[in-house]
């Protein structure tokens, strides 16, 4: 018989976030842990799971399921991808267990599509624990179709369909943001968050085309004397984000007024809910930490 208690691990390209939860979700010890993929040499996961992570959270003795980029070639097993449309009972059977002495670890697989645009393959990983997660924290979400998006990175965007991943695209806005501010004409030497920016932003991201063009007006606008120089980033981020969702939905044949559903990081959920509101859709925010818990435990429960 399993363990009433599991170790719950997201372990990401820059951060580890890590839980001792029982099979419901409940935790009883929460840790981050700056042990990032992108920072460990190969083999080297395994061993901090063990030495450094394990001992943390006194779970030792304890199974793991695990999700995120851990599963990838950066990570500490690459684990092949389940193909869309995939359903959870689909993940599920595709959980993949290391082979190790002592108490079990799962990771769970990342997610392949072929996008509907015809642009070529997507993938993902570590968001499709969040989105089944939020899906079976209420019966009424496993029903009809639900657009999700989880803000990040790299953002995904998501249709299920009666609890099935049937189809999803990326969009690199965060890692865009953060090369733009930090690596082109537009950085600045000092920013303050500024919501008046942030709103013009999304009145120049217009219909989410010519972005490169729209682009140049955080710098024509400071250059020109319209804008605080300090206030680029928030205008930034509202032209980067309004043009992402004014485009993005499309590409999984989805228009305004749709409801969506955002998970993830509430701060930013909240900068999505408001352009996602300004480009006339409706829009609710939910707790991505809460979501990926809720995930992870509904993997334990059937393992």
């Amino acid at each position: 018989m399993m363990s009433d208690h599991f170790l719950a691990l997201d372990w990401g390209t820059t951060n580890l976030r890590a839980w001792v939860a029982d099979r419901d979700g409940k935790v009883r010890l929460r840790r981050d842990f700056p042990l990032g993929v992108a920072g460990l040499a190969p083999g080297e996961a395994a061993q901090r799971f063990a030495a450094d992570v394990r001992p943390a959270m006194a779970a030792e003795q304890l199974p793991a399921v695990l999700c995120g980029m851990i599963g990838s070639t950066l990570g500490w097993q690459a684990v092949a991808y389940a193909d869309c449309p995939a359903s959870f009972a689909a993940l599920q059977g595709a959980l993949h267990r290391i082979d190790q002495p002592g108490a079990p670890v799962w990771i769970v697989p990342g997610v392949r599509t072929q996008r509907a645009d015809g642009c070529g393959p997507d993938v993902m990983r570590g968001e499709e624990t969040h989105i089944f997660g939020w899906a079976m924290s209420e019966a009424s979400r496993q029903r009809g179709t639900h657009l999700i998006c989880h803000p990040g990175t790299h953002a995904k965007w998501a249709r299920l369909v009666d609890n099935r991943l049937e189809n999803f695209v990326t969009a690199m806005t965060g890692e865009l943001f953060a090369l733009l501010r930090q690596h082109s004409a537009l950085r600045v030497a000092e920013a303050i968050e500024n919501e008046d920016a942030f709103e013009l932003g999304l009145k120049a991201s217009g219909d989410g085309g010519a972005l490169a063009s729209r682009l140049f007006t955080a710098r024509s606008r400071v250059v020109g004397g319209d804008m605080p120089s300090d206030q680029v980033e928030s205008y930034l981020s509202g032209l980067l984000i309004g043009a992402e969702v004014a485009a993005t939905p499309a590409l999984l044949g989805v228009a305004a007024p749709a409801k969506v559903a955002i998970i993830g990081d509430l701060a930013l959920c909240a900068r999505y809910r408001r352009a996602l509101t300004w480009h006339g859709f409706e829009a609710d925010v939910f707790d991505g930490e809460a979501a990926v818990l809720a995930g992870l435990a509904a993997f334990y429960r059937g393992v």
